[in-house]
């Protein structure tokens, strides 16, 4: 999508610090959303994807039950992803679908297909951080990363396993969303999210979401095979491991609309 004014400008002010070698003192937050952009920046043109997923719950006793997902999604130019998630295992889920339109200011827009109840349910705004289909992921962390969603602040710098990473704390500016914050790790080399930090409401520590084992794809696009939530309130927590990644199939509008959620199967 292209970029508001602002994040321009920030964009900018960075192109001319380099060319013309002036020295300028960043401000902790203007870092933080220079960081955000760039982040942004290396992930645009994939166009669309298609994967498959396997979820695994876990409870706080460590009894996992484990559900087998479809995911297709495609990128716009002048709006966020879209996205389409299609259970197909095990039979009590299967031909639930969810339907996720992303944007920048305002409302995502998501749906929810089940089959029993043969209807489409919309997600209302103000209940976007419940849990998604029994998980540890609220559907507010199911949306694409859109640099308006949040304002930004850079704590430090420092290693994170054999890499080394920006930290940065994000404010949802979102007035329903469950977190006060996010802190979130940056490998200062490529720009890919190593961890995720959430905090609710209370600003007491909730989630934490940690990537492993990225893989480089069409030599640019970074995917994690393994994403692990755990939740530390509750003790419980989900794994997503993702295989299969196929990009630009061709995927349009039309591949993305609520009849599509009670067609899927």
């Amino acid at each position: 999508m292209k970029l508001p004014n602002r994040w321009a400008s920030a964009a900018a002010l960075t192109v001319l610090i380099f060319a013309t070698g002036i020295a300028y003192a960043e401000t902790a937050e203007e870092k933080g959303l220079a960081i955000a952009t760039e982040s942004k920046k290396r992930d645009e043109g994939w166009g669309d994807m298609k994967a498959q997923m396997q979820m695994v719950l876990r409870n706080s006793q460590g009894q996992e039950s484990t559900r087998e997902i479809r995911l297709q999604s495609l990128e716009l130019a002048d709006d966020g992803d879209k996205s389409l998630s299609i259970f197909d295992k095990p039979r009590d889920v299967k031909g639930t679908a969810f339907l996720s339109f992303s944007h920048p200011v305002g409302a995502d827009d998501q749906w929810l297909y089940l089959p029993a109840l043969k209807r489409v349910k919309r997600i209302a705004s103000r209940n976007k951080s419940g849990p998604f289909m029994g998980s540890e992921f609220a559907y507010e962390d199911l949306t694409s990363f859109e640099i308006e969603k949040y304002t930004y602040k850079h704590l430090r710098d420092e290693a994170c396993g054999d890499l080394s990473c920006f930290v940065v704390e994000q404010y949802p500016v979102d007035k329903f969303s469950g977190y006060k914050r996010r802190v979130v790790w940056i490998d200062e080399a490529e720009y890919r999210l190593q961890k995720i930090e959430f905090y609710d409401r209370k600003d007491a520590l909730l989630k934490t979401l940690t990537y492993y084992d990225y893989q480089q794809y069409l030599d640019k696009f970074w995917r994690p095979d393994l994403m692990k939530m755990e939740n530390h309130q509750t003790r419980k927590s989900t794994d997503l491991s993702w295989e299969n990644y196929a990009f630009q199939n061709g995927l349009s509008d039309k591949d993305f609309t609520k009849n599509t959620l009670k067609r899927a199967r």
